[in-house]
């Protein structure tokens, strides 16, 4: 394995711990919350999460994935990542 590849994957896995404590922020705010505000927030807590999965999952098949396959997933693993933080920052914003 290339050292650039090891630095994304590892990066790649630094940006999921971070979201994860980020969507970990929002239940604590959503928490607070009125119960009708509950309801919304933790629906798009649960969509947020769902997306982090995504992501998960596709690092598992960067890591897994041969070196010729590996740069086409990590297109794919980046547009996957990008749709989750911009998920996330909307939903901080929303939530605040």
């Amino acid at each position: 394995m290339s050292d650039k590849r090891k630095a994304y994957e590892e990066k790649f896995d630094a940006q999921l711990e971070e979201g994860k404590a980020q969507i970990a922020l929002l239940k604590a705010r959503a928490n607070k919350a009125t119960a009708e505000t509950k309801i919304e927030y933790f629906k798009t807590i649960e969509a947020l999460q769902h997306g982090q999965e995504t992501a998960k999952v596709k690092l598992r098949e960067l890591k897994s994935a041969g070196d010729d396959a590996w740069e086409e997933l990590k297109t794919g693993a980046e547009k996957t990542w990008d749709d989750v933080k911009s998920a996330l920052h909307s939903a901080a914003a929303k939530l605040k």
